[in-house]
């Protein structure tokens, strides 16, 4: 049996781990592995967000100097913008908490977060350790150091301020306070019955030269991260951008580095290193009782390992896993038994998965599940059991050297696959999660799994494998996806918010899917105080697993106590009617795997008695946002513009047109659209522009006179928005706009705002940070020709999906250009 040393197999290994579920297991993998058998060193790294971390140093730390490495992030990144698609707020924190698995899978480090919502951007650690909860969010910081037990903890950022964010000097404050208490039984001991405490050797700041702050100094300790690993065939400035690479909703693509490149350390607590990292730590095996006689089998199999036989050392190997297995250190223990195990399995040659013939199961059904089998090492494994929901079912079963086995059996879907942060309301500063044993975990820690137990050179040895879907596309090959188990039917309401401009009734249409078959039952609305629905119940039956079918409701605001409010269906199935008030949604995008959550069936209702002028809308597409769906509700019709119909169309048929968010940042063709829209503007048209990111901007000039976009923003939803022109047309036609109407904001007042505008511009609004000095740049307006120009940071993109009344007031009136000037 012979492997191929390759980098390039590598490469493509690492790059779609997602798409597998057995580890990698090339010539270049053993050889790692066994390197790491002998290193018993732990270094923790901490910021904020996802993309906060490190990938060059994470990189050189688990696979050069084969620490076990980990990045915890405090949140999962969820008040970002998405660059590449319109998820927003829990739905981006699914997608950058896949794109960070995806880099670990690269870089070879470990993901970890804590409870922490990305709320927006914070502008003081004040304001962030305040809406976080500080202690809460503390004691997943200590959570985690006690359970991953590294010896080195290393800060993205210092508490000083120099990372900008207030998110991420609170990462470092916490990290710096955590550093001491997870040493302390005094703090949080309700975790004692889980882990014990642990003191790390040293907290360091890894300090940084970016975003026009060099916190770097000569007489700091550096490491040369830029080195060459031969075995892997590339540095670790390559491996950091191909791990980087993979925040593609941040935009974050990375150019590869080559060459020597450092990176430099302030001590912030503990014994600062003089000639390494991992100074005064023993990180070989005589740091454990009776381990020293471990790491010289280890080393001595390392020696005589054959690159052209690597089955050779599984005897070695197994003897070895039978010694490991009886260490006293559990920590270790643990850790080594399992790098071992599938060190074992690499050199062997055994490979092994577990697949679900279907993508979904409704909650209480049995999975289909095909086990699949190859050994290349020699007729003498046997598969001794398949373990099921925990319990083993004996299999006695002779592996066929080099015949691949299928082996059939079933599995019971016992919980609905819903992410562990989300299954529970929560509030704005953290999830709620009332079960400790699954904090910091990236993923639910129960998604169905199928243990394997081999007997290998006459010892058992059990593994893993995560439960997937596998299929092959005619582009992509074979692609794997979580197996989800779904609730046996979900209601999606066709829209997140309904607005009532008059009273007159509305439709709501309940698309509902069927993932069990011959469901029955029946689904009804909760709903707000002063609404009515026609009919009460809906009932189905009859329906077949997969099945789709649309339930219509007539809601009636029923007068004036009508509140506005959230509708919820409610589905009760089969005998039982057990209730469910579950939708479902699934995002998918090509690098990372799909994503499958049940968010609750739910939607706003708005009693607004708005006034429109105007009803046909053209929208051009930016990065991606939900603004045309609420449009449409509001009784507009907008139809999305193309390059053909810009450049070639009748544009004066649209009362308005809109650029979406960062439209300005993705869309080159804006370059050459540019003219045609000023055109509208000159000709009479209304072309209001949304917000855009001030890096990357890709014409000269947005509006027809100059102003600049720049990073300034008001981040309190809260914030006080003062009227500084009460005549402007925006602010009366066809809707008068009060103060009330900036009331029930979400997450922000405006990003990336204007300034050193034109004098031809007005700005009617004016609003600032607390501490701040009042800023005039969240929309600006002019008259151009014989039309308007509008610009607004204001973040209309979280608004209108939210379902805020005045934002939708205020955006209709920006929609709305008034035949003459209001009086």
């Amino acid at each position: 049996m012979k492997f191929r040393s390759s980098a390039i197999i590598l490469l493509l290994l690492t790059r779609c781990a997602f798409a597998q579920t057995a580890p990698p297991a090339s010539l270049t993998d053993i050889k790692q592995a066994l390197k790491k058998l002998n290193v018993l060193g732990s270094v923790l790294y901490v910021a904020a967000h996802p993309d906060d971390e490190n990938t060059r140093l994470l990189a050189y730390l688990a696979q050069e100097k084969h620490y076990r490495t980990g990045y915890l992030a405090l949140t999962r990144g969820d008040g970002g913008q998405n660059l590449i698609g319109n998820d927003q707020s829990e739905l981006l924190g699914l997608v950058r908490t896949q794109e960070l698995l995806a880099a670990r899978r690269v870089d070879g480090a470990e993901q970890f977060f804590s409870r922490a919502n990305d709320f927006g951007f914070s502008k003081g650690p004040e304001e962030t350790l305040k809406i976080w909860d500080r202690e809460k969010v503390l004691s997943d910081v200590v959570w985690t150091i006690r359970k991953f037990k590294p010896d080195v903890i290393i800060c993205r950022f210092p508490t000083t301020g120099e990372g900008g964010h207030g998110h991420h000097t609170a990462s470092a404050i916490l990290a710096q306070e955590a550093f001491t208490a997870a040493a302390d039984p005094k703090r949080f001991p309700e975790q004692l019955q889980y882990v014990q405490p642990w003191q790390a050797k040293r907290l360091l700041w890894n300090t940084f030269n970016f975003g026009g702050a060099n916190t770097t100094a000569a007489d700091q300790f550096k490491i040369d991260v830029g080195v060459y690993n031969a075995l892997l065939g590339k540095g670790y400035g390559e491996i950091a951008a191909d791990s980087r690479s993979n925040h593609k909703s941040q935009g974050f693509g990375s150019a590869k580095q080559r060459g020597q490149s450092f990176e430099y350390f302030k001590t912030i607590l503990g014994v600062a290193p003089r000639m390494d990292l991992f100074d005064d730590v023993n990180t070989t095996w005589q740091r454990l009782k009776d381990g020293e006689a471990i790491g010289q089998t280890v080393t001595a199999i390392g020696k005589s390992f054959d690159e052209n036989n690597p089955a050779g050392s599984v005897p070695a190997l197994i003897q070895l896993l039978g010694r490991m297995e009886k260490l006293q250190d559990s920590y270790w223990r643990d850790q080594k038994v399992k790098e071992l195990k599938d060190l074992v399995a690499a050199c062997a040659g055994l490979w092994f998965e577990a697949y679900a013939s279907e993508p979904t199961y409704a909650v209480g059904d049995s999975i289909t599940i095909r086990a699949q089998i190859i050994d290349r090492y020699n007729d003498k494994i046997k598969l001794n059991s398949l373990y099921l929901n925990g319990i083993a079912k004996p299999a006695l079963t002779n592996i066929q050297n080099n015949q691949l086995q299928n082996i059939n059996t079933k599995l019971l879907a016992d919980k609905i696959t819903q992410p562990y942060w989300l299954q529970t309301p929560h509030g704005i500063g953290t999830y709620n999660i009332p079960d400790q044993l699954v904090v910091s975990n990236p993923e639910n820690p129960d998604l169905p799994k199928v243990g394997f137990e081999f007997i290998i050179e006459g010892k058992p040895v059990k593994f893993e494998r995560r439960l997937v879907y596998k299929y092959v596309d005619p582009v992509r090959g074979e692609v794997y996806q979580p197996v989800a188990i779904t609730p046996p039917v979900t209601a999606n309401i066709a829209s997140p918010v309904y607005v009532f401009n008059t009273g007159v009734p509305q439709s709501l249409v309940v698309k509902l899917k069927s993932f069990r078959k011959e469901p029955f039952g029946a689904i009804h609305l909760n709903l707000p105080k002063g609404w009515k629905a026609e009919p009460e119940s809906i009932g189905f039956k009859n329906k077949n697993k997969g099945d789709e079918w649309n339930e219509k409701f007539t809601i009636t605001p029923t007068g004036n106590q009508t509140e506005n409010g959230t509708v919820e269906v409610e589905t009760a199935v089969d005998v039982h009617e057990t209730l469910y008030t579950y939708g479902i949604k699934t995002i998918s995008y090509e690098h990372i795997p799909v994503i499958t959550l049940f968010p609750p069936a739910q939607a706003q209702l708005l009693n607004l008695n708005l006034k429109l002028a105007g009803k046909k809308i053209g929208y051009i597409n930016g990065a991606g946002d939900l603004v045309p769906d609420a449009l449409r509700q509001a009784g507009y019709e907008v139809h999305e513009l193309d390059e053909k119909e810009i450049m070639n169309g009748n544009l004066s048929q649209y009362d308005a047109i809109v650029t979406g968010v960062r439209a300005y940042n993705v869309n080159s063709r804006l370059v050459v659209e540019q003219p045609k829209l000023m055109d509208y503007v000159k000709n009479g048209g209304n072309l209001l522009i949304q917000y855009n990111n001030n890096q990357g901007i890709v014409v000269n000039d947005i509006g027809p006179y100059p102003f600049r976009v720049v990073n300034q923003r008001v981040t309190d939803e809260n914030a006080k928005v003062t009227i500084t022109d009460p005549n402007s047309p925006v602010l009366n036609y066809p809707n008068k706009i009060i103060p009330a109407d900036f009331d029930g904001w979400v997450q922000e007042r405006g990003l990336y705002f204007t300034t050193g505008a034109d004098s031809r511009y007005q700005a009617p609004l004016q609003m600032n940070d607390a501490g701040e000095a009042p800023n005039s740049g969240s929309l600006i307006m002019t008259d151009y020709g014989k039309g308007r120009f509008i610009y607004t940071s204001l973040s209309f993109f979280r608004q209108l999906p939210a379902g805020v009344p005045g934002a939708y007031k205020l955006f209709i009136n920006m929609l709305s250009k008034p035949a003459a000037p209001v009086n």
